[in-house]
């Protein structure tokens, strides 16, 4: 058998028909070609045609389809767009809400601040008024012995105007500020602010008050030392009036003078009336010569101590050391300083309404005639000259050249020392 027939009987089937593959036979001319399509190779030709049919068909679906896509999309960022601005115009509304409440809550704690910081300018205006007229009358108040008939006499001993410390408000006012939750803060503020403008009416009342209690408390004084002069027989004339004057220029209503002005005017006044009365009181002999001396024979008659019969004592006789100082009791003028007979050396001094003073046996005399002294000015020294048994002061007054007992205004000095 040759190749041929074993190559044909290989290629047919044991049993039935065999399939050939298909073959495409292209001839052109002498020329002839074919080719065998094998199946795999058909599937995949068809694959691909079948996708790129579907790609056709999806591409021109996605262009007929892109202008509805696009609009739908165009229209559903439109309306999103619109709510966010909608949105944005809204929290804009009620951010221009809370600004212009802010504005005027802001507008309004600020007129407050400066009624407050106005109050506080007063006050510290009304300091540095109250502090001259303070030092007076703690001056006079520490020494007087009647208490001034207000409701705090601890503060007005010492003549202060007090008030509660700052910081002790300003925790209360807080405090209550804080416990009042459920408002708002503005209201808050308001509330605060009332509270403090309340706080400072009440420091006000207090002040006013206490310099009133003040007033009173000088014009007891005077009164009491003008009682005890006339008593004494002693004058206190009125305090001269005020020279005042200009040109007239009314007031506006906001400017007329308020409680606070007028009480201080008061005190101002009742001081000066009580300086006036001290300067008098002064100018009286009522003091003693030696303070704190015993007095070893008295204004009257007496057993003489160097001849042993009765005689007129015209003066105190106090104990004393050689070189011991002797005080003028009031203002004066010297009218005589040297050696007087009996009186050994002396000084004579004159004083208001004609009083006249005497001080003999002095070891020392520190004055001259025609000089003017004050209360208390050292005039001479104890001593033992004259008709004397031993160091001790002669000391006289006299009215109209007449001896009256130097006693009678000394007590008066003790009774009114402490006011004066």
């Amino acid at each position: 058998m040759t190749a041929n027939q074993k190559s044909n009987a290989a290629q047919q089937p044991v049993f039935g028909k065999r399939r050939e593959p298909h073959t495409i036979i292209i001839a052109r001319g002498d020329d002839v070609s074919h080719f065998t399509i094998r199946p795999w190779l058909a599937l995949s030709i068809g694959a691909v045609l079948s996708a790129m049919a579907v790609g056709y068909l999806m591409a021109t679906t996605y262009l007929v389809l892109r202008d509805d896509l696009i609009g739908a999309t165009a229209s559903r960022q439109a309306r999103i767009q619109q709510a966010y601005e909608d949105r944005i115009s809204a929290l804009r509304a009620q951010v221009d809400r809370i600004t212009s409440r802010q504005l005027l809550d802001q507008q309004l704690m600020e007129t407050k601040v400066a009624e407050l910081i106005d109050r506080q300018e007063q006050l510290t205006s009304r300091t540095g008024r109250l502090a001259p007229l303070l030092d007076r009358a703690r001056d006079a108040k520490s020494k007087s012995a009647v208490p001034l008939p207000i409701a705090k006499p601890d503060n007005t001993i010492t003549g202060s105007i007090t008030s509660p410390p700052s910081h002790t408000i300003l925790a209360s006012l807080f405090g209550e500020a804080r416990n009042a939750s459920e408002l708002s803060p503005a209201d808050v503020a308001d509330q605060l602010f009332a509270n403090i403008s309340h706080s400072i009416k009440d420091i006000e009342s207090t002040q006013i008050a206490e310099i009133r209690g003040l007033a009173d408390g000088a014009k007891n004084n005077t009164r009491d030392i003008k009682y005890a002069l006339k008593a004494a027989g002693l004058s206190v004339g009125e305090a001269p009036e005020t020279a005042e004057g200009g040109p007239y220029i009314p007031a506006s209503e906001g400017e007329k003078i308020g409680a606070f002005d007028r009480e201080v005017e008061s005190l101002d006044q009742a001081l000066d009336a009580l300086d006036y009365v001290k300067r008098e009181a002064r100018s009286h002999p009522i003091g003693a010569p030696l303070p704190g001396n015993t007095i070893t024979s008295r204004f009257g008659y007496r057993t003489d101590p160097i001849l042993g019969s009765q005689a007129f004592h015209a003066g105190l006789d106090f104990r004393g050391t050689i070189g011991e100082p002797v005080h003028a009791p009031a203002s004066a003028i010297v009218v005589n300083a040297g050696v007087q007979g009996g009186y050994g050396n002396m000084v004579e001094l004159r004083h208001k309404d004609g009083l006249v003073t005497r001080y003999g046996h002095l070891s020392r005399i520190d004055v001259q005639v025609g000089q003017k002294i004050n209360a208390g000015d050292v005039i001479g020294e104890v001593g033992s000259t004259g008709r004397s048994t031993g160091p001790h002061l002669h000391y006289e007054v006299r009215i109209d050249n007449k001896p009256v007992d130097p006693a009678r205004y000394i007590a008066i000095g003790n009774a009114v020392q402490s006011l004066l």
